[in-house]
């Protein structure tokens, strides 16, 4: 199941677990046919939030991301934007990314996160 995602919602649906969303708009042909896919990934994965984003109706949310094309997917862990990508996506490939992203180590990410991380200095 899918959840409908608004700028309301995102932070409390992102802050825990693995999540992946679906920039979409109703115009789009590719997004129609991307979301029986993306569908049935979150059947396939029920312990993944699988969320929707109406780029038409929360358009902050998409400049936030920086999306330019729809569909785009965005998958997220512990509110960690991991991966983000334009174009539809084969269930397999969907699988593939929530695979990789199971076996992720966060606490490594997190580490990896500080570090890149510009530094701040104490004037």
């Amino acid at each position: 199941m899918t959840l409908q995602v608004t700028e309301q919602s995102f932070p409390k649906t992102v802050k825990s677990g693995i999540v992946i969303l679906d920039f979409w708009a109703s115009w789009c042909a590719p997004c129609r046919a991307f979301a029986p896919v993306f569908e049935a990934a979150s059947a396939r994965h029920p312990d993944v939030t699988f969320g929707k984003i109406d780029t038409q109706a929360q358009p902050g949310l998409a400049a936030a991301f920086g999306i330019r094309a729809i569909p785009s997917v965005a998958v997220l862990r512990d509110g960690v934007l991991l991966w983000l990508g334009s174009g539809a996506l084969p269930g397999k490939q969907l699988d593939e990314l929530v695979q990789r992203v199971r076996a992720l180590d966060m606490a490594e990410v997190h580490k990896h996160a500080r570090e890149l991380a510009p530094k701040q200095e104490v004037v």
